[in-house]
């Protein structure tokens, strides 16, 4: 079959891999449609980690996807083959500790699509996954939509953590897809007023065509102290979604005292710091989100009743020949791209 290879920094090869084949009656063979170029991907792309998962070369990334099923294992009842289904990328064992406890998104024994030392990703013609991976598509969602649900389903997780309740107001800081992903997801939990940044301002447009109550391009202004005059009670939930450590500083000023930051963004340095004094006497909480548990069927159901529409998020297409191109855009964020899709099928 053919695939996209991730053979160095910024480098692509469209080759020929071996097919994959069914190993367990509990594995589904499914046919990908399409796949999203996901920030994490960038990330292996432009530095060939992440942390300490390091690329070896040559290596199929991608992990955002949807396809059609085509062959299954003998004791899998949840599909059947021509099923079209949405994927959840994360393979865990179901044994150890964390999947007992009902973290399976923590599980020590871990299989996640196109990461490094654990599973192939998603670029390529074909892909073997578990039947507990895999989610039939409602009728009314595309493939597109399908493949959204895996960052719609980080968004949907991030809102869940924080606690949100109806009519609080809360800030996005970063408007990329996750971000965007959680603003969705967020407004159909009811939040009230919602402030965003980015420092591209394309993507502000579209947070506030989305409906954003305001905007702020940190690059170009003091956010905090303009969404402050603005909410002078500050804000009850504020989600960092850029892995900027500027973004962090600005989570801390923006939330009221009591408040939570939900670090949903993967920074590109090792470390994190925030300004104890206030963090303290806000006696601010802070929480990581680690991908999604257990928020991929929900996910699908809200976009199923039309309660999260998030077809605008894919700006461009892209073949997967042109996976290389698709990677150099969204790296760069040239023309106003927000979500790059690759048809595979």
């Amino acid at each position: 079959m053919k695939a996209a290879l991730l053979t160095d920094i910024k480098e692509f090869k469209i080759d020929q891999v071996a097919d994959p084949m069914l190993s367990s009656d509990t594995d589904v063979l499914i046919n990908v449609g399409v796949v999203g170029v996901c920030g994490s991907d960038v990330h292996y792309y432009e530095r060939g980690r992440i942390g300490d998962q390091i690329v070896e070369y040559p290596f199929t990334i991608g992990h955002e996807f949807a396809g059609t099923v085509e062959q299954t294992g003998k004791n899998v009842t949840r599909v059947k083959p021509g099923d079209r289904v949405a994927v959840d990328p994360a393979i865990s064992c179901g044994k150890c500790d964390q999947c007992l406890a009902g973290r399976p998104h923590t599980c020590r024994n871990i299989r996640f699509l196109g990461c490094p030392g654990q599973s192939s990703g998603s670029l390529s013609d074909h892909i073997v996954m578990p039947e507990e991976s895999c989610f039939p598509l409602p009728e009314n969602l595309s493939l597109d939509e399908g493949a959204l649900s895996e960052p719609l389903s980080i968004g949907l997780y991030a809102v869940k953590q924080s606690g949100l309740e109806k009519d609080m107001n809360i800030g996005i800081l970063g408007y990329g897809p996750i971000g965007m992903s959680v603003y969705l997801t967020a407004k159909a939990y009811g939040a009230g007023n919602t402030y965003v940044t980015d420092k591209l301002d394309p993507r502000l447009e579209i947070a506030r065509q989305a409906g954003a109550t305001q905007t702020g391009n940190p690059d170009e202004e003091d956010v905090a102290q303009k969404f402050n005059e603005a909410e002078s009670s500050q804000l009850d939930v504020v989600f960092e979604c850029c892995g900027e450590q500027d973004a962090l500083d600005n989570a801390v000023d923006l939330v009221k005292p009591g408040g939570k930051i939900l670090i949903v963004g993967i920074p590109a340095t090792d470390t994190w710091s925030f300004d104890q004094s206030k963090g303290r006497r806000k006696e601010i909480t802070f929480i990581n989100v680690r991908r999604q548990n257990g928020t991929v069927q929900e996910t699908l159901d809200l976009m199923a009743a039309g309660k999260i529409q998030a077809g605008s998020m894919v700006t461009h297409r892209y073949s997967l020949d042109q996976t290389p191109e698709a990677f150099d855009l969204v790296s760069n964020y040239r023309d106003g791209v927000m979500k790059a899709m690759i048809d595979v099928e």
